[in-house]
């Protein structure tokens, strides 16, 4: 865990970094080690009994409590670690009326948030990538302006809310939005050890902390006690180090390499130099500074769409540094790659708790922890390594048998499947299909020979065509889903439509509803003049229309007939174009295929769309085609999700030339299992798959039977809108 114990550090150095998003597999203590980052920070002197936590050096002038008098007493107290639930509401984030006081006293007051108690602290998110919507804009207005605007329920408030972000996810579960992405400082990529030696030593700490708690909390004191100490000889040595003109160009050089949006990746990296040389006690940045800040902070900015992989290719850093430097030999600021500087100076020193100035280097170093180092490779570049050519054939044991010779232009399982040519696991496949696909650098292929990489293994990754746009899908009606962008839904934000009575505890208070409901009782209560008298069923919520999201599932027809005549490459680019019309619309996805004489659940719900889109370039074609099957999977994946998610809205999308010829009377029995799915409630669209002069319709037919939309597959990525009818 050598990269995530230093970003953290460093962040903790120079808060002005930005935070840091942890990436990794379940199951990597990644909440634990952000837990304990909070002990290792410098106390906080606030003004005594402010609520926002102002410095009395320079107290915030728009305080809420204030304004504060210069001689203002001053309290300490350590630093907070706020944790944001991915459930939290909108008022309980940001802040809102203090109803109690209205109610009860008349008066408008303000209740602070959650961004106001993390106010010179950290703000932690876990799962961050599956916060809604809505609180994913107030912390980017948050993050990008230092301080929090609230404008709601009649109370107008600005505070200061200066924060370190940090979060973590796991990637399977769906990726970031780009806005909240860039808005980190640093991420990382954290994946379980291999190494027998370093597996052992964790289970035998864990164990140890679960039978003697506060045992183990002593015995590790004396190390946090040092780690929190080099911490803050760094922060007091930070204002000292200086930039030399040639790291500024290195970086510059670096960010133009990699082709990075605007110019916060620069002062990011810069900022991330500067704390790294202060962290090791040297007074300026040198090449190794520059580098493992690019390692850190570069990652996550080159990301185009939800198909390209994080990472950094090692070895065009290299290349662009050595540009730099060669540039400009003769400048009396560049210390050359092995830096220069005392190493001292209350920096991390070998073989101590610290472990950041080992023999792996400083972009190596791991500071804190103190445990083994056996076989740590931390870096997030050699995790997320490039150009892993894989194996590819055009053909195999699962070729089709009602199909001719080399029309499958999926690709087949070359080792650990099944049996029967199903994928298994995402992590399992390493074969392409020569397809347009992205490398770890962001680069574009067109024969697919840069495959998608985790954890050291190979996973090839197709991406939509360039300008492949799908239509615009939705649900019927007006649904209750969480916050999104593709349906019509009342949720917490959008344009007010009336008030309502609360059923539980009041969301957005709706005010003249309120006073409305409350103003004929006035004299029944005894109320001459003064504040208005209230009660608890006088108050009216607002009812909102926005947009929500929902749950998109692909029943994907991979018989024969459909990989006939390169069908399938058109199937495969417009689904493709949904899965990132899926992402951008905050949607959940599930994919289904359905072959030879069953169906299978290629990809449980998910709102990752790089795992999605990682199935289906792994999936085989051939064999005959079970239609009826494939419908009763998805009428069986509905009725659990809908247990899990009743309010998300499902929208099914059928690609297939409606044609069914596995089992006996394949069509009664498809007819059958559209009935099913057709009593479930869910709206569905058949995407129209078949061609050529020769035509059946039973795509028609099907349509019909499911009460459905019937859209050729050629026009599935037209531009105008295509609004579903209601489902029965």
């Amino acid at each position: 865990m050598a990269d995530m114990r230093l970003a953290l550090l460093l962040n903790a150095v120079s808060p002005a970094i930005g935070g840091v998003l942890v990436r990794g597999e379940k199951g990597t203590a990644k909440s634990t080690a952000v837990r304990a980052l909070a002990a290792l920070l410098p106390p906080v002197r606030q003004v005594a009994g402010c609520r926002f936590g102002c410095d009395p050096a320079g107290p915030d002038p728009a305080c809420p409590d204030g304004p504060h008098p210069g001689d203002a007493p001053a309290e300490t107290r350590p630093a907070r670690l706020v944790e944001l639930p991915v459930g939290a509401a909108e008022d309980r984030v940001v802040g809102a009326l203090d109803l109690e006081k209205a109610i009860g006293e008349g008066v408008r007051a303000f209740e602070p948030g959650l961004l106001a108690a993390a106010h010179r602290g950290v703000l932690y998110v876990d799962e961050v990538n599956l916060l809604h919507d809505h609180l994913v804009d107030l912390l980017l207005d948050a993050a990008a302006m230092g301080r929090s605007h609230v404008e709601r329920e009649g109370v107008s408030v600005s505070h200061a809310a200066r924060f370190l972000l940090v979060g973590t996810m796991n990637p399977e579960e769906g990726e970031l939005r780009p806005q909240l992405l860039d808005r980190f400082g640093l991420t990382v990529e954290v994946n379980a050890s291999r190494d027998p030696e370093i597996r052992v030593e964790v289970v035998r700490r864990r164990l140890a902390a679960d039978a003697d708690p506060v045992g183990f909390a002593a015995r590790w004191a004396d190390a946090d006690a040092q780690v929190a100490a080099q911490v803050a000889a760094a922060r007091r040595r930070l204002p000292g180090v200086r930039l030399p003109d040639a790291a500024l160009r290195q970086i510059a050089e670096v960010c133009a390499a990699f082709d990075v949006d605007g110019m916060r990746a620069d002062i990011v990296t810069a900022r991330t130099a500067l704390a790294h040389a202060a962290w090791h006690g040297r007074d300026r940045v040198t090449m190794d500074d520059v580098r493992v800040a690019a390692r850190l902070a570069l990652p996550h900015r080159r990301r185009r769409d939800p198909f390209d992989t994080p990472g950094l290719d090692e070895k065009r850093l290299d290349e662009a540094l050595q540009r730099a430097q060669d540039a400009h030999p003769d400048d009396p600021d560049d210390d050359g790659p092995d830096g220069g500087g005392p190493a001292g100076g209350g920096g991390p020193q070998d073989g101590g708790p610290a472990g950041g100035g080992g023999p792996n280097g400083p972009e190596r170093g791991a500071p804190g922890g103190g445990g083994p180092q056996h076989g740590d490779t931390g870096d997030a570049g050699e995790s997320e390594s490039a150009g892993h050519p894989a194996a590819r054939d055009g053909a195999g044991p699962d070729a089709r048998d009602d199909a001719p010779d080399g029309a499958d232009d999926w690709p087949q399982r070359r080792t650990g499947d099944r049996g029967d040519g199903w994928p298994q696991s995402p992590a399992d496949d390493r074969s392409g299909d020569g397809r347009q696909t992205r490398s770890p650098d962001g680069r574009q292929s067109a024969t697919g020979d840069d495959d998608l990489t985790r954890g050291g293994e190979s996973q090839p990754v197709a991406v939509p065509r360039g300008g492949l746009r799908a239509r615009m899908l939705t649900a019927p009606g007006v649904g209750d889903g969480v916050p999104g962008r593709r349906s019509r839904a009342r949720t917490g934000r959008g344009r007010t439509t009336g008030a309502r009575v609360p059923a539980g505890r009041v969301g957005a208070l709706h005010l003249p509803a309120t006073i409305r409901a409350a103003a004929p009782y006035q004299p029944a209560r005894g109320r001459l003049t003064g504040p208005l008298r209230l009660r608890r069923d006088d108050l009216r919520e607002a009812v909102r229309e926005g947009r929500e999201g929902n749950l998109v599932l692909f029943v994907v027809d991979a018989s024969g007939s459909m990989g006939a005549r390169q069908r399938m490459t058109t199937v495969k680019d417009a689904v493709l174009a949904l899965l990132t019309d899926a992402y951008q619309r905050r949607d959940k996805v599930a994919v289904i295929a359905f072959r030879g004489a069953g169906a299978r659940t290629l990809l449980p719900a998910t709102s990752s769309v790089l795992a999605a889109s990682t199935r289906l370039a792994e999936l085989p074609t051939g064999g005959r085609t079970p239609l009826a099957e494939g419908l009763f999977a998805a009428a069986d994946l509905l009725r659990v999700e809908r247990l899990r998610d009743p309010k998300r809205r499902p929208l099914v999308l059928i690609v297939t030339d409606g044609r069914a010829t596995a089992g006996t009377r394949p069509l009664d029995r498809a007819a059958a299992a559209a009935a099913v799915l057709t009593a479930i409630g869910a709206a569905c669209v058949v995407v129209d798959c078949e061609t050529g002069p020769v035509r059946l319709h039973l795509a028609s037919r099907l349509a019909t039977q499911l009460n459905a939309t019937r859209t050729p597959l050629e026009s599935l990525t037209h531009p105008r809108d295509l609004a579903l009818p209601v489902a029965a």
